[in-house]
């Protein structure tokens, strides 16, 4: 299965998110005291995410500053997982927003309380065309970053939950339908879960240094052993460095007589995990097989130690 590299403009798009932050904050103080006016819960939830939207823009902004450090003698990586990190957070903070809001509209299915819903009509509609800019703003960048798209998903979340707090609002002017407020509230939790619950695995999978999930670590092994001169391949460890950087090593054990040839394999090697499988990070331990690792796992690290003669 080939992978496919991408090729992001580290400085692109800076303006962009911190113009979304700042229509963000200005959003969310308008909200909760259209909210506090009105005595709309849904409006308040509205605008608490919102306020989590600011602040993972915030947290994606200095994760992007972050990432683009350079390697140094303590982070010997560099720092591009910062971004991974941010991702983490954001999507752990929806996470506890759900929860919450949910919990607030329970309780307030057991004690309605009156709404304003001309109020709550015309700021949601201000939060929308809010909403709408932000998504505008930071749409290309979220299909290069999870760090972005973990934003970006924040404020399409947002962006549905103005579209049902105005329905709410409409229903309570048209119906006095008061319980509406808080069923949206939920309405809205529940979406925040749900796509918090999906978005962060490929974000924890990363962090546990996972196989990157368009390669199957497999066929990668079936790829490299296939090679001439190559008799088996064993101790291999597939992950991502970052996002967008894929990384393998491996031992590699020699046919018999092919020593000599060292050095041209292992090119083989590197440019088949390159041009097939975009894994341009390669560490390869050549083995010859009269002095191969004993008993060893072919996927992962096994316990027993091996030779200490090989190559880099």
């Amino acid at each position: 299965m080939a992978g496919h590299h991408h090729h992001i403009d580290p400085g692109a798009g800076d303006k962009r998110v911190f113009g979304a932050i700042a229509v963000n904050f200005a959003l969310t103080l308008v909200q909760i005291i259209g909210g506090l006016l009105s005595g709309s819960l849904a409006l308040i939830a509205d605008a608490i995410h919102n306020l989590s939207d600011a602040l993972a823009l915030v947290i994606a902004f200095v994760a992007r500053k972050i990432a683009r450090q350079p390697a140094n003698a303590q982070m010997t990586y560099g720092y591009g997982r910062a971004e991974v990190v941010a991702a983490l957070i954001n999507y752990t903070t929806l996470i506890l927003l759900g929860v919450y809001l949910g919990y607030e509209a329970v309780l307030r299915f057991f004690n309605p309380q009156g709404v304003d819903g001309w109020l709550v009509i015309v700021i949601a509609a201000f939060a929308l065309v809010v909403d709408l800019v932000t998504a505008l703003l930071t749409f290309r960048l979220s299909k290069q970053s999870m760090n972005i798209r973990a934003a970006f998903l924040h404020n399409v979340a947002d962006a549905l939950g103005s579209v049902a707090v105005i329905v709410a609002g409409t229903l309570i002017l048209l119906y006095d339908w008061q319980l509406i407020d808080p069923l949206v509230t939920l309405m809205i939790a529940g979406y925040i879960l749900w796509q918090s619950l999906t978005e962060i695995g490929p974000v924890i999978r990363i962090l546990m240094l996972g196989s990157p999930p368009d390669l199957d670590t497999k066929v990668v092994l079936a790829g490299v052993e296939s090679l001439p001169g190559i008799d088996s391949v064993h101790h291999l460890h597939l992950w991502q460095m970052q996002e967008h950087q894929n990384a393998l090593d491996a031992h590699i054990v020699l046919e018999p007589e092919q020593w000599q040839r060292a050095d041209a394999i292992k090119g083989e090697v590197k440019n088949l995990l390159a041009e097939r499988f975009a894994i341009r990070h390669s560490t390869l331990e050549l083995e010859c097989s009269r002095h191969v690792c004993e008993n060893p796992a072919i996927i992962g690290h096994g316990t027993i130690g091996h030779s200490t003669r090989g190559e880099h």
